[in-house]
């Protein structure tokens, strides 16, 4: 579907900056197959909207290729660069851009006018009426676009671009307008919209969370370079970095020297708190220097001493607790100087002083290169 091959963006040099162009997308390599829903999640200033702009054809890449169902929209190579309004890609950004003057109607049917092949009146006509009717906008055609809400306005940017009914949905950060709360039901929307029009989306967000709950693939991006693609899940659950592994939700760190490296992946390290069984998820060699990576909500509290000499278990103590309703955050200090969050079931009860013992559950515990 989408194939974006070696790309290179470079920009001039800011005056703060030093000598030499800056890579902005720094030779990206990535697949997007038909029916995903493909996340380009990261820090500002990783490169994720100018790669996005490089694909709908408002950037001008300095080399690489990027194709559509086999139909070349940029080639350095071949000095192929297709303007953007004839790529057929649908874009909406994080401003919406909707026209002010015009009413719903008449905002999702402009582009379509100028579109060609030219459609007829009643072919714009049944157009807008469906994909107003697929926003649930369809009550409210004749509204004028600066009488609607955040999440009206937000849809009706969609209803516009799928009118074109484009091979690849360009999002760049819709939902960063919009409150908490109509986030989480506007994301709910967009998954509707996605599996029931079959829709391929390219997503960009620096929300880790709205990465992981709309995606089927994510690409992490650091200073222009993809740092880890994979579906959601593997992102979370087995980062290849420490960057991913601190960029993707909470974890806790221990500085770990490589003893044994398994045939199944499984390593042996050993830690300031002890010998810990773990999975790579990088390339790590025997002796060299690694960090073990573990989520809070994947860490076992043992009051008292339960076997603390063990592999992967460490004693402790309990500096706080904080209430958070759905669970409660302990903050503890290891044998070693370490300190780890654990992330608790309200059922688990520990005051600060209390004596515990901490299970790093194999399974929960993920090796990675030193950074």
């Amino acid at each position: 579907m989408l194939d974006i091959q070696a790309l290179i963006k470079t920009y001039e040099p800011t005056r703060a900056q030093q000598f030499g162009r800056v890579s902005a997308v720094d030779n990206v390599t990535l697949h997007v197959n038909e029916g995903d829903f493909f996340t380009l999640l990261g820090p500002s200033g990783c490169g994720k909207t100018t790669l996005l702009r490089s694909v709908s054809g408002l950037e001008d890449p300095d080399s690489g290729s990027i194709l559509v169902n086999g139909s070349t929209l940029f080639s350095s190579d071949r000095r192929i660069n297709v303007p953007a309004n004839r790529r057929g890609l649908g874009m909406v950004l994080q401003s919406y851009a909707i026209w002010p003057h015009m009413n719903v109607f008449e905002n999702a049917a402009y582009p379509l006018a100028s579109q060609k092949p030219r459609k007829s009146k009643a072919q714009i006509k049944a157009v807008v009426e469906r994909t107003l009717a697929i926003c649930e906008l369809g009550h409210l055609a004749s509204r004028m676009a600066t009488d609607l809400s955040g999440g009206q306005q937000q849809r009706l940017a969609l209803a516009r671009a799928l009118g074109q009914e484009p091979p690849v949905l360009l999002l760049d950060e819709p939902l960063s307008n919009l409150d908490a709360k109509l986030r989480v039901s506007m994301r709910a929307e967009l998954i509707r919209l996605q599996r029931e029009m079959g829709l391929t989306i390219l997503y960009v967000t620096h929300d880790q969370t709205e990465a992981l709950a709309l995606s089927t693939s994510v690409a992490v991006l650091r200073d222009g370079r993809v740092e880890h693609m994979a579906p959601p899940r593997e992102i979370y659950e087995r980062p290849k970095t420490r960057f991913v592994a601190d960029f993707v939700g909470k974890s806790n760190f221990l500085d770990a020297k490589v003893v044994e490296v398994g045939v199944d992946g499984t390593c042996s390290v050993d830690t300031s708190v002890g010998r810990i069984l773990a999975h790579a998820t990088g390339d790590v060699a025997v002796g060299s220097k690694a960090e073990v990576v573990v989520r809070p909500e994947r860490l076992v509290l043992h009051q008292g001493d339960a076997g603390s000499d063990r592999p992967n278990r460490a004693a402790g103590s309990v500096i706080s607790a904080t209430y958070l309703g759905e669970s409660i955050d302990y903050q503890i200090a290891l044998t070693g100087g370490v300190q780890v969050t654990a992330s608790c079931h309200p059922s688990v009860e520990a005051a600060p002083g209390n004596q515990v013992t901490v299970e790093f559950p194999v399974s929960g515990c993920s090796i990675v290169p030193a950074d």
